[in-house]
């Protein structure tokens, strides 16, 4: 399983409309996506306008290549893209170890 790492930070003063928007997006287009296997999202406490998003894909390539060159992908980015101050960090990380 591979971790896509996205540190996402958004124009001041539209968190709540992000919120809305980034769980809107997840649930009706990341969630369909070949190899999707979860996500977790974050908010930051002291950088209210940052986000850390964590999405679980069966291979990099699922994202990369299956996601990154779809459709889905632009419908992705019309429904967070709006609010990004900047664009997002990604990257990809595989699991070295976990607690129970």
């Amino acid at each position: 399983m591979i971790l896509e790492l996205a540190d996402i930070r958004i124009q001041a003063g539209q968190q709540a409309e992000f919120d809305i928007a980034i769980q809107r997006g997840l649930d009706e287009v990341i969630s369909k996506a070949t190899g999707f296997c979860g996500y977790k999202v974050n908010k930051g406490i002291e950088s209210p306008e940052r986000y850390v998003l964590m999405i679980f894909w069966e291979t990099l390539e699922n994202h990369t290549i299956d996601f990154r060159e779809s459709p889905a992908f632009l419908q992705w980015r019309a429904i967070v893209g709006p609010f990004f101050a900047s664009p997002p960090v990604v990257e990809h990380f595989s699991l070295l170890g976990k607690s129970l």
